[in-house]
């Protein structure tokens, strides 16, 4: 939560250039307190695996979350019982028909990397979702293919396919110290990565995106879209200690071709339990995210998009 002090305080410049949390007195009079509500956009084969994980992360704060759990009108799930998508999601197309609006919109990542964004089935449903965030929704957060088809929707900025899979925790550096969003981040930190492709920082930036999180082995992992009042992750800091284990498990059970996941495995033997040391970040990101949607979205919530 922000610290109130006077604006003509020198602590106020210094802290606010160091990415802590100032908020003026007369600004804080201004607040008025309602639930914030996020929107899940469930592109996941395994939807409860990835509710539980983003609600974990979007509910560790002090807030009340009013949570959505949303889902494409047509495309029907084969992993997820039919029973909880009915008690649990909304189409896509019954959101939109009631005109409600969102403080945030996640939208997940889906197992459709290696496809051209145009040959997924969906993809004319979610290029209407992508446009309908900018009048309904006040922060989206495109994670791993979610996000990379957001660049490529808004920006024309598309994915390159790799020659082998990424796959492990990688050491990534903070880019951009004073952002709000990597408040209380350190210097560098570790990430799981999971994808067969990946973007290009160069080519973010040349359309105007700004790049938070980067790795010198896997490239940029969390860009900002100011432009769409978007951020985009690349990488994995949602899952599981155990995800990446499953993930590897499933593919030498199918006989697929697949590396041990690098820096996960203590010493890289899939016989010894992972650790977790990415959770820490996880926290601080979504938290972070959370809080900014908090400090700027309008109290009413009509007024998004206006």
């Amino acid at each position: 939560m922000p610290i109130k002090l006077p604006e003509n305080l020198p602590a106020f410049d210094i802290l606010s250039r160091e990415g802590v949390m100032v908020m003026s007195p007369e600004r804080a009079m201004r607040q008025e307190i309602r639930p914030i509500r996020i929107g899940l956009l469930n592109l996941m084969p395994k939807k409860i695996q990835t509710e539980n994980q983003f609600a974990r992360l979007i509910g560790a704060t002090p807030l009340q979350i009013d949570f959505q759990l949303i889902r494409m009108s047509e495309h029907q799930t084969k992993n997820t019982a039919a029973e909880h998508m009915e008690e649990f999601y909304r189409s896509f197309a019954e959101v939109e028909a009631t005109g409600e609006k969102f403080d945030g919109l996640v939208i997940t990542g889906a197992p459709v990397e290696q496809l051209p964004f145009e040959e997924v089935t969906y993809w004319d449903e979610l290029t209407r979702i992508f446009e309908w965030t900018q009048s309904h929704v006040f922060s989206t957060f495109g994670v791993c293919w979610g996000g990379m088809a957001m660049a490529y929707h808004f920006h024309g900025v598309d994915k390159h396919m790799l020659d082998h899979k990424a796959f492990g925790c990688f050491r990534h550096r903070n880019c951009a110290p004073a952002s709000p969003y990597l408040r209380g981040f350190s210097d560098d930190l570790l990430i799981p990565v999971s994808r067969w492709t990946e973007m290009k920082r160069d080519e973010l930036e040349a359309a105007g995106m700004v790049t938070l999180i980067h790795s010198d082995e896997t490239g940029p992992c969390l860009v900002e879209d100011r432009a769409h009042r978007a951020l985009y992750i690349f990488n994995h800091l949602e899952y599981d200690s155990g995800t990446l284990k499953e993930e590897y498990d499933r593919d030498v059970a199918a006989g697929k071709p697949i590396n041990v996941p690098r820096n996960y495995y203590p010493d890289d033997d899939p016989s010894r339990a992972p650790s977790n040391r990415w959770k820490s970040h996880a926290h601080l990101l979504y938290g972070n995210w959370i809080n900014e949607i908090y400090q700027e979205t309008p109290y009413d919530l009509a007024e998004i998009g206006r």
